[in-house]
């Protein structure tokens, strides 16, 4: 029997990983009725057909069988797949490493559906080197027996220790010839996303699509940039030159724009415009504008509601969060009040960092810190002059998780970057250790120096 007001959505891939978006629906998702099945490679276009037909979007959890689909089946409906990440890839590189004849650094595994810059970008977060890799490099979505055979022939020359695979027919096929080899499947986190675009692309929820969407924009230390305009004529032009950038970004929205006095403006449009305007809530192509054409930073604060004076309060809240952040960046508060960001903005300092001090930006390397962490820690120093943060503010200024953030800090401690200036005591809980960016105190007495 039907449920009444539950969206019904298939979900296709190996019992494994179905089991486990079943899992994350049944905790996170009450408004899906899942229908669930369970296939191969060779299988996944036939029991798609039939699954389409019961539901009003489609899931299927990786890849190879996602193209499967998309290449055989004709559909009018939504069809989503959870991707490839590299929480996912560490989890899987996390298990064959603690196995006592694979811990040797100099161990090298094979591994397919990866590109090499990506796979390059995504173990340098851990310590690991490209060249621990060996990375198949055929043809697009190989079939099972090709990725097989790769990942056998270099085991059997003894060019690899180890298979990493993103297929549960050639991870079973490897561990049968007695190959060490670890499956990469998706994280809850992984799929937790790709359930929400899901949700997102229903008929159910298009409505929402039309739902009127509140923004509010603030302007960076507008001031600032107007004392350096020498005349009051200079003055008016680069207001009017900020009014046409912002005009111009609004009317793309298919908007309406009114400016609410000094550094301030306020814009109506649509949710489904922004979401697909910011790529599903990721980053504002403005910021980036803005900050190329007249070196401006933007804070946006956005608001969902039921209706127009709830949306509008939400953007306020959501802006005041912007500010207390340092700026330079856009949050999102919804119908239930929750937040989603930051969304990417501009990241001003990485034009600006050859101004820096060559031997900051050589302790800031030495201790594994980013060009953009780096940006990101200079630009709000400069603008707070505030050198003390607890984790959870780096963590929102680095963009990164709270647990990201604490091996960061470890690590720039080793290097003497900062240091931990003892805990803040909370109404409930352990007190927060508060850290010190002490390499940045020239910065705080000057921001200048920026």
């Amino acid at each position: 029997m039907d449920i009444p007001n539950r969206i019904a959505i298939g979900i296709l891939g190996p019992e494994a990983l179905v089991n486990k978006v079943l899992s994350v629906i049944a905790t996170s998702f009450p408004s899906f009725e899942p229908i669930a099945r369970a296939c191969t490679a060779e299988t996944a276009s036939e029991i798609a057909e039939q699954l389409l037909l019961e539901v009003e979007v489609l899931l299927v959890t990786g890849p190879t069988l996602y193209r499967r689909v998309k290449e055989n089946v004709l559909t009018h409906l939504p069809v989503h797949m959870i991707p490839l990440t590299d929480t996912g890839l560490f989890s899987a590189l996390y298990r064959l490493r603690s196995k006592p004849q694979l811990h040797a650094v100099d161990a090298i595994f094979s591994i397919d559906s990866f590109t090499s810059s990506t796979l390059s970008r995504h173990v340098k977060e851990i310590g690991e080197t490209p060249s621990s890799f060996l990375i198949y490099d055929g043809v697009p979505y190989p079939q099972v027996e090709t990725m097989t055979q790769f990942h056998e022939e270099a085991f059997l020359r003894g060019a690899t220790k180890a298979a990493l695979t993103t297929d549960i027919q050639v991870a079973d096929a490897l561990n049968k010839q007695g190959i060490p080899c670890e499956w990469i499947t998706p994280t809850d986190q992984n799929i937790t996303v790709a359930l929400e675009r899901a949700l997102l692309s229903t008929e159910t929820r298009r409505s929402k699509e039309a739902q009127i969407l509140v923004g509010m924009i603030n302007v960076d230390e507008f001031g600032k940039k107007l004392q350096q305009q020498s005349t009051e004529h200079d003055i008016q032009r680069f207001k009017l030159e900020v009014h046409r950038k912002l005009i111009d970004y609004v009317e793309s929205l298919d908007g309406y724009l009114t400016h609410l006095g000094a550094d301030e403006y306020l814009f109506f449009t649509t949710r489904g415009i922004f979401e697909r305007e910011t790529v599903g809530y990721k980053s504002v192509p403005l910021a980036r504008e803005v900050w190329k054409s007249l070196g401006l930073s933007l804070s946006m604060g956005i608001g969902f509601g039921r209706s127009a004076n709830e949306a509008g309060t939400h953007a306020r809240l959501a802006l005041r969060r912007c500010k207390e952040a340092g700026g330079n960046t856009c949050f999102i508060v919804r119908e239930d009040k929750t937040l989603i960001g930051p969304l990417e903005m501009a990241d001003p300092l990485s034009r600006d960092l050859s101004m820096t001090d060559p031997e900051l930006l050589k302790s800031a390397e030495d201790a594994g810190m980013t060009s953009t962490y780096l940006s990101r820690l200079m630009t709000t120093v400069a603008r707070t002059s505030k050198l003390d943060y607890e984790v959870h503010e780096l963590a929102s200024i680095l963009g990164v998780t709270v647990r990201s953030t604490h091996r960061l800090l470890l690590q720039w401690m080793d290097h003497n970057l900062i240091t931990s200036v003892g805990y803040v005591k909370v109404p409930k809980g352990r007190p927060k250790q508060t850290f010190r960016l002490h390499f940045l105190e020239n910065l705080a007495a000057d921001p200048s120096r920026v």
